[in-house]
């Protein structure tokens, strides 16, 4: 076969072959039958000629013109992805005030990939940053040595440097190979203590963290807690990225392209800053009064359950998270035995004392235990069950259920919770039907994270955890507020405003609206968890019993107020040393309430003289300010 080929490869070229057949003349005959074989021969061999020389042509380019740059690559360029953070979202007030905005900071981050192999090169790198930044050596190594060098996701080694800090740095690049300076940003919290139970903070992500989601790098702002955390995903924003050319030093040689960053979203909330301080100012000055740190107070619209303040003492500086707290200063607050990172308003759990008295009395009026004309003996201020007496803070003459509310007569409501004498006791059952109904054992589903529950014991609880039955006792301080009872401020709040507003129970909300960063508006409407579960004449008669606490009971402090208040003090036992809680609830103004106001001071004694004072300046300031 290969001989026929050369063959005929000679006999086209029109040379003579010795043991060739054919002869010059039959030759050019046969060429001459084929002219279209020829042609596309000639074609091809063209076309193959091309090729080869535009090969050689694209080889003598990139060798001669561009061999220079294509050196400098092989010796270590690479195309390198940066991420450029997006501008955190804005919290403001109902009113348009910033609470929580973002300034400029410059992190000192590590790139592993761009760290020298060499082990001397990188302790020298150490000892320089750390005297640049004034860190321990030893942390600095340790910070380098411990990373995976075959990454370039950044690592956080300082935040929020200063701005010489960052141009010594930036002077000193070709030196310090892998280390770097990232332009951030972090959280600025405008009056950080009076916001920082509503607000949280945010902060560097942790590696925890961020195996949970891995569209976060290790120099990302996280929420931590509060609003920052419950709308982490609305706040963020999206990220963009800078594609860059950069060097074996990790030295930007060339800009590739870029996808800017998307702002994350704005919040607004229901949060009136002017009411938030006033109530700040006015609960630290009671404190002061009282000698006692822990407090909490709720302020809620009950007309459409949106959260207007929220207070809780003691409390911290969020700033110092938002810009680096110190490991000294981390383990003061955390060592505080009052716990200042602590919501009491959403998380704390107490006896709520006579607060649910209104509550007992809805379910004697509903379940027809009493009518509103009933009227019970104070029995000369204590009931006698066998050897166990049962007493009245003072003793109270014949009442019936609004005078009872009012004069807060705890006889009256021993009473119709576990029965005397001709009275048929509702029992724990039926209380605990009507707890549960004013939302108390559950959260409020408030929009904040880790909300407490409350809880709300029957004789089966009784009988399981504590291998004991229940007796007339358990319901009597039941029937008070005290005994296994426990409620959070939050949840005072928001039965209060469910009396005020004549029977619709809110899931309150703190966020009104989410501002997109494409202009428009996601409106949080507050849902209702129940309402109408109390008949409106029932409820007229509590409202009426809350008013006479003003005008004639435990509250009358408020009654030369411009607006008229309804309201009923509470005073809680805890512990066994006789201290005791002070609770007032409220709401204003009585025909038309707009606002409804929950405040406790831990171990501030009783509720009038803690929470009647706070509330009287607070109303006072709501409803004149501006005039």
């Amino acid at each position: 076969m290969l001989d026929q080929y050369f063959k005929r490869r000679r006999i086209a070229r029109g040379v003579e072959i010795e043991d060739s057949i054919m002869t010059v003349t039959e030759k050019e005959a046969a060429v001459m039958e084929t002219p279209f074989k020829r042609q596309g021969l000639d074609v091809l061999w063209f076309v193959m000629i091309f090729f080869i020389g535009a090969l050689m042509a694209r080889v003598a380019y990139l060798d001669i013109i561009k061999g220079g740059y294509y050196a400098d690559v092989s010796k270590g360029n690479r195309i390198r992805s940066i991420v450029i953070k997006a501008p955190r979202g804005k919290i403001f007030d109902r009113g348009g005030q910033v609470l929580a905005g973002n300034i400029p900071s410059i992190d000192a981050v590590i790139v592993p990939s761009d760290l020298p192999d060499d082990f001397g090169r990188r302790i020298g790198i150490a000892g320089q940053v750390a005297e640049i930044l004034k860190l321990e050596k030893g942390n600095v190594e340790a910070a380098i040595e411990s990373q995976n060098r075959k990454t370039s996701d950044p690592i956080l080694l300082a935040e929020n440097i200063t701005q010489e800090q960052a141009l010594l740095l930036s002077e000193k690049a070709k030196d310090l190979s892998g280390i770097t300076v990232d332009n951030t940003a972090i959280r600025n919290y405008e009056d950080s203590n009076i916001f920082s139970t509503i607000i949280g903070y945010d902060g560097k992500i942790t590696r925890e963290e961020m195996n949970r989601d891995a569209s976060y790098v290790m120099t990302d702002y996280i929420g931590k807690t509060a609003l920052e955390k419950k709308y982490e995903k609305e706040l963020r924003g999206v990220p963009g990225a800078k594609q860059v050319e950069v060097d074996s030093m990790g030295n930007m040689k060339k800009n590739l392209g870029i996808i800017n960053p998307q702002a994350g979203n704005d919040l607004v909330l229901n949060i009136d800053a002017g009411l938030q301080k006033k109530l700040y100012d006015s609960m630290a000055n009671i404190l002061e009064t009282t000698g006692t740190r822990t407090a909490a107070a709720v302020a809620i619209d009950p007309r459409n359950g949106g959260i207007l303040a929220m207070v809780s003492f003691p409390n911290y500086d969020n700033n110092m998270f938002a810009r680096g707290i110190s490991n000294d200063e981390y383990q003061a607050i955390i060592s505080d035995k009052d716990l200042p990172l602590l919501n009491r308003a959403v998380d704390g759990e107490y006896p709520p004392g006579s607060t649910l008295k209104m509550s007992v009395a809805a379910a004697a009026l509903s379940e027809g235990t009493i009518s509103p004309s009933t009227i019970i003996d104070g029995m000369g201020g204590s009931i006698h069950i066998g050897t166990f007496r049962f007493g009245d803070w003072k003793a109270h003459a014949a009442s019936d259920v609004r005078t009872a509310i009012a004069e807060s007569n705890d006889i009256f409501f021993y009473s119709i919770g576990g029965g005397y004498g001709n009275i048929a006791g509702l029992g724990m059952g039926r209380m605990k039907k009507y707890y549960n109904l004013f939302g108390f054992g559950s959260p409020t589903g408030i929009d904040l994270p880790d909300e407490s529950s409350g809880f709300i014991p029957d004789e089966q609880w009784k009988l399981d955890k504590l291998k004991e039955k229940w007796y007339i006792g358990n319901s009597y301080h039941a029937s008070i507020g005290q005994g296994y009872i426990t409620a959070t401020p939050l949840q005072l709040a928001n039965y209060t405003a469910s009396l005020a507003n004549g029977g619709t129970l809110y899931s309150p909300k703190i966020v009104s609206q989410i501002k997109k960063s494409g202009g428009q508006s996601e409106y949080i409407n507050p849902g209702i968890i129940r309402k109408d579960f109390i008949d409106k004449s029932v409820m007229q008669v509590i409202r009426e019993g809350m008013r006479k606490t003003v005008t004639d009971g435990t509250a009358q402090p408020l009654k030369d107020l411009s607006v008229e208040v309804a309201g009923k003090t509470g005073t809680a036992q805890f512990g066994g040393e006789g201290k005791t809680h002070g609770w007032f609830v409220s709401f204003a103004p009585y025909e038309n309430p707009e606002i409804a106001l929950a405040i406790i001071a831990e171990g501030g004694g009783e509720g009038h003289s803690s929470g009647v004072p706070v509330a009287k300046e607070v109303y006072d300031y709501y409803f004149n300010r501006g005039k």
